[in-house]
């Protein structure tokens, strides 16, 4: 007599990532608002946040969609003033910033969450930088522990933790980081 296995499978939700457009900014300025309700990200909320998601040094974005519905951002920029990661990256490499993109508006809906949404973002945007043939960086608040223990997982390389002034009011602690070579 034989005795068969069984394997419960599971359906797994579809993930993908592609290109963000114009459409989707209504969607991302709403799903940014969740994740600010929920995380505090971003720290200090913007007047116009479909601008603040398109900003001027943007080189690109994606979306991240869970099962056809969208999940997550991204954001490839130009180093921008203010940004001190690619500034402390061209110092330990002897290069100049602009041989660095800035992964930013990184943002995963809270109920997506747990399916490496995350990671296949940064990944985009990683890939993306090195085609372009710029080295990736980042900044991330130090209290925003998840996503820093996200990056460190993925084996970015912490530059510094710096205190940052981001208006007379308000001094921030920042952990720079960079992507693994």
């Amino acid at each position: 007599m034989s005795t068969k296995s069984f394997v419960a499978t599971e359906e797994r939700p579809s993930r993908r990532v592609r290109q963000r457009t114009d459409d989707d900014v209504e969607e991302c300025v709403r799903l940014l608002a969740e994740v600010h309700q929920r995380d505090g990200y971003p720290v200090n909320w913007p007047d116009r946040p479909g601008e603040w998601l398109s900003r001027a040094s943007l080189l690109d974005s994606w979306v991240a969609e869970l099962d056809g519905r969208l999940a997550g951002h991204v954001s490839l920029s130009q180093s921008g003033e203010g940004d001190l990661a690619p500034t402390l990256w061209s110092e330990r490499t002897g290069t100049t910033r602009g041989s660095t993109a800035v992964v930013s508006r990184l943002f995963v809906a809270p109920q997506a969450r747990g399916h490496r949404i995350g990671a296949l973002l940064i990944g985009r945007a990683v890939e993306e930088s090195r085609r372009r043939g710029l080295h990736p960086v980042l900044d991330v608040v130090t209290s925003d522990t998840t996503a820093a223990a996200l990056y460190e997982r993925l084996g970015w390389e912490p530059l510094a933790t710096v205190e940052q002034r981001w208006n007379p009011q308000q001094t921030v602690t920042i952990r720079c980081y960079a992507a693994p070579s």
